[in-house]
């Protein structure tokens, strides 16, 4: 074993140590505690939380490990009793990635560590590293505080930086509640880092502490945690949202601010982060709040959060330069932010680089698919007309697609009249399903568009061959015509351009 390995120096510090081990599933509970049992001098087993409660009372442990979701009581369920019979109980705790609420509750119950599935030896090396190093130098701080005053005060700044590295665990759960968003919506996760990046160089050009200044940035990191309860139909949405769902997504700033203030040690971030929405002219949310009742810190956040929406592509909105977004800021200086800060904003940010590949368009097959979701005929599971307008949007800034095909079907309704909407519904899935083979994704696109028309967007010019058109739209007196658009030549930017030529 090599000297230099974590698992070589857990060895060397274990063997005097006890571990209860809870974990229901069998097969991982003896492939783990094989493992342990090389480590520490006694090792023992529980299938579910009261098992493991009843082993505690019976024997005390120097830590205990447990899985979190298990029959009869839960791992952390367990650890709140015992807890309560020990306070200062080292316990390390395994669980699921995608189990966010546990990783809050096990925040308030100040675990020592925090293992995802599926378990390495490395990480779990490394966590109980950590902890062993943490009783022993706990309680050779005793021992030292018997004899030297030195030896006490060096201790106890060991003891000091082991707290630090407590908060910075807590940090590093909740930065992996924010990489979790950041699964969900891409640009939601890059835009928490951008917005603390030019939160912390507003603030230093504000020549604030630096204290401050790293207070800024952790809270500009988290400011938007509380998307992570905004369900996936509202958070991914693309483009605008209604009344009620943007009533709904505001509530991320309040979600956000509970979370974080369970960390007592970051309230001050929970204040920061709770007036990043807030306005000078009490236009914002979630309190209306005015003047000087918004922290500085907050709107400085404010001031980077608008910065970024600006400068990065959106569905509908064209992305605006450096200038014209601080331009706009500059606009709103003394009416939504605070003109010391509009000012710093203004020398701050001015020669800051946007990377061009920043947009909220999918940029990957997974993404595309989510994001379709949202832009698909629920009848014929085609795309509809708002996926074709934002392709369209896209298509202006960077010539994806050369050529549009406009097929406008003519007596739809005579299919209507004679049989029913049914078998209307019929025919148009049957066309999209004909016209799909004919022309399939990547190299071209299909949309439904207007009430009985198809647009095909195609990256190369293709041969429309109307003969076999005709064999399956031209059923029961329905008639079709076809458009030709070349999109280098043609203007043709939305949904309006087309419309004439139905």
């Amino acid at each position: 074993m090599d000297k230099n390995t974590v698992s070589y120096k857990l060895k060397n510090i274990s063997s005097e140590f006890t571990i209860l081990y809870v974990e229901d599933e069998i097969e991982l509970q003896h492939y783990v505690s094989r493992y342990l049992n090389n480590f520490f001098k006694k090792v023992d087993i529980a299938v579910d939380g009261e098992d493991g409660l009843n082993l505690y009372k019976k024997n005390r442990y120097d830590i205990v490990i447990t899985d979190i979701n298990m029959p009869v009581m839960s791992g952390l369920e367990m650890l709140k009793e015992i807890k309560s019979i020990n306070e200062e109980q080292n316990t390390l705790v395994i669980s699921a990635y995608s189990d966010t609420k546990n990783f809050i509750d096990s925040i308030k119950l100040g675990v020592d560590g925090y293992i995802l599935k599926p378990i390495t030896f490395e990480q779990l090396n490394s966590e109980l590293f950590k902890i062993v190093s943490k009783i022993k130098n706990l309680n050779e701080n005793i021992e030292y505080k018997k004899n030297l005053e030195k030896m006490v005060l060096e201790k106890t700044n060991s003891v000091k930086k082991l707290e630090y590295e407590k908060v910075d665990n807590y940090k590093k759960i909740l930065y992996a509640l924010v990489k979790m968003i950041e699964d969900r919506d891409t640009y939601t996760g890059g835009h928490s880092m951008r917005v603390a990046r030019y939160s912390k160089l507003v603030a230093e050009r504000l020549e604030l502490s630096e204290e401050i200044v790293d207070s800024i940035y952790q809270a500009g990191i988290l400011h938007d945690i509380g998307k992570i309860a905004i369900p996936d139909n509202i958070l991914l949405k693309p483009g605008g949202l209604n009344n009620l769902e943007y009533t709904l997504i505001k509530e991320h700033v309040s979600i956000g601010v509970s979370m974080i203030s369970e960390v007592p040690m970051l309230v001050g971030l929970s204040k920061i982060i709770e007036g990043h929405h807030e306005r000078l002219d009490g236009s914002g949310y979630p309190k209306r709040l005015k003047g000087d009742e918004i922290l500085l810190e907050s709107q400085i956040m404010a001031v980077a959060d608008v910065f970024d929406a600006m400068t990065t592509s959106r569905v509908y909105n064209d992305r605006k330069s450096v200038d014209e977004a601080l331009s706009e800021i500059k606009s709103l200086e003394d009416i939504h932010f605070r003109s010391d800060v509009v000012k710093s904003a203004v020398d701050s940010l001015k020669d800051i680089f946007i990377d061009d590949n920043i947009t909220q368009a999918p940029t990957t097959a997974l993404e595309k698919e989510r994001f379709s979701y949202f832009y698909k005929d629920q009848i014929i599971q085609c795309y509809n007309s708002d996926y074709l307008e934002f392709i369209l949007i896209q298509n202006k800034h960077k010539l994806k697609y050369k050529y549009l095909y406009l097929i406008s079907l003519k007596n739809l309704e005579l299919i209507n009249t004679k049989y029913d909407w049914e078998r209307g519904d019929k025919y148009l899935i049957d066309v999209y399903k004909n016209l799909d083979n004919l022309y399939p994704y990547p190299s071209y696109e299909i949309f439904k568009v207007f009430s009985y028309d198809f647009a095909i967007l195609a990256k190369e010019e293709l041969s429309i061959n109307t003969t076999i058109l005709h064999s399956f739209i031209s059923i029961d007196g329905i008639t079709f015509t076809v458009h030709t658009f070349d999109m280098e030549k043609e203007k043709i930017e939305d949904l309006n351009d087309l419309s004439s030529y139905r």
